[in-house]
């Protein structure tokens, strides 16, 4: 009677709940959000009311006996009715809006109809955990139970099917999660063809109620955390994808930095390192670092030296991407011993820079890494006249 697993369910979709409620501050006009939030939120609504302890104080407050009966079965049919929303705004299409508008018109009149037998019916004897089998027989609460329960089942059967149908067309996170929420719903399917037993086998005298006290209830828990885990997978997987690949190009762009080490600590160059930042704010910063330095580098850049390297790297590769690396990391080494030699602290007067006019994006940035770090080596360049260093240097 101590309502642990209803309390412990609940707390894990709402806590879920909690997780999308920014998203929806930010989002209010996204039904699919909506949809997300909702289905969270009645979902652990209805094993809040459902929960033993919850019953009786509904029922005490209210003053009714087994007031909280049709509270549960209405919370549970709008669960339902979210479910089905989800899934139509999951899939997408011309007719969503006409779709998800037909399930929620459906389930508010499956929602009036426990209304009207609950008031209808006459159920005097409070019962907290096998109301479903107690007024199996009683009519109009009978023809309640009835139809939320067959309501259920026909949400989560279709949630199902859904579900894993469209699992095997999609790929990654948005697969897992779905393959998750079919799964989830086949177990909450347990829940209702457990009671749906228990009050048939009270149709023929038989007495099966530990099925709706003891077997429905585990079964929703079990399908309720698959369904948040499910719901949550496709939201948190691009954002957790995003952090590795920021992770990953922090660390590859590790020997650009190093290469400019002693001219960002020299001039002053480099912004205070951010702490306890998210892997994007560390890559930024990284980013913003190594742009100052080839800033300040440009008017030392060798543009006859870029231009060369290139060129053969490119006629010995046939690779332009590769072909620009080289010649940046060329380029770059130069520079920077330029610029650090002795009697060399002003910009050469030749003016042979200013290559800052196709400054490499992130993704150059990184190949530039990787050639100065070894990862895609390059023949050498020709020898320069005056002794100039090529790609050979990197």
């Amino acid at each position: 009677m101590s309502g642990l697993i209803n309390y412990t369910s609940c707390g894990v979709l709402w806590l879920g709940l909690v997780v999308k409620s920014p998203d929806l501050l930010r989002h209010r006009r996204d039904p699919y959000l909506w949809s997300i939030c909702a289905v969270l939120g009645l979902a652990g609504l209805c094993f809040f009311l459902g929960a033993p302890p919850t019953v009786g104080a509904i029922n005490r407050l209210g003053g009714v006996p087994n007031l909280a009966a049709p509270l549960t079965y209405a919370a549970i049919t709008g669960y339902c009715a979210a479910s089905q929303v989800l899934v139509v705004h999951w899939r997408g299409g011309p007719r969503v809006h006409r779709t998800a508008r037909r399930w929620i018109l459906a389930y508010a009149g499956v929602v009036l109809g426990i209304a009207v037998t609950f008031a209808l019916g006459d159920a005097p004897v409070e019962r907290r955990t096998d109301l479903d089998t107690y007024y199996a027989t009683t009519p109009f609460i009978a023809q309640m139970i009835v139809l939320y329960l067959v309501a259920h089942l026909t949400a989560v059967t279709v949630t199902t099917a859904s579900s894993l149908r469209w699992a095997r067309r999609v790929r990654g996170g948005l697969r897992v999660g779905l393959v998750l929420l079919g799964t989830g719903s086949l177990c909450g399917a347990g829940y209702s063809v457990a009671k749906l037993v228990a009050v048939g086998a009270r149709w023929t005298g038989r007495d099966w109620s530990v099925l709706g006290t003891t077997v429905s209830p585990v079964t929703a828990g079990i399908g309720a955390l698959l369904t948040v885990v499910g719901v949550l997978v496709p939201l948190v997987a691009p954002r957790a994808a995003e952090r590795r690949r920021a992770r990953r190009t922090y660390a590859r762009l590790e020997p650009l930095e190093r290469a400019l080490e002693d001219l960002l600590t020299r001039r002053t160059l480099r912004l205070p390192r951010p702490r306890f930042a998210s892997p994007a704010t560390r890559l930024v910063w990284r980013q913003t670092s190594i742009h100052n330095a080839l800033s300040h580098l440009d008017a030392y850049f060798d543009r006859e030296l870029y231009d060369r390297t290139r060129d053969g790297v490119l006629g010995a590769t046939g690779d332009p991407e590769r072909a620009e690396a080289a010649a940046w990391a060329a380029v770059i080494t130069a520079a920077v011993r330029r610029e650090a030699a002795p009697g060399h602290g002003a910009p050469p007067p030749d003016g042979t820079g200013r290559l800052l006019d196709r400054v490499p994006g992130p993704a150059g940035l990184a190949r530039i890494a990787d050639a100065l770090a070894g990862a895609a080596p390059v023949p050498p360049a020709a020898a320069v006249p005056g002794g100039r260093t090529t790609a050979g240097a990197v």
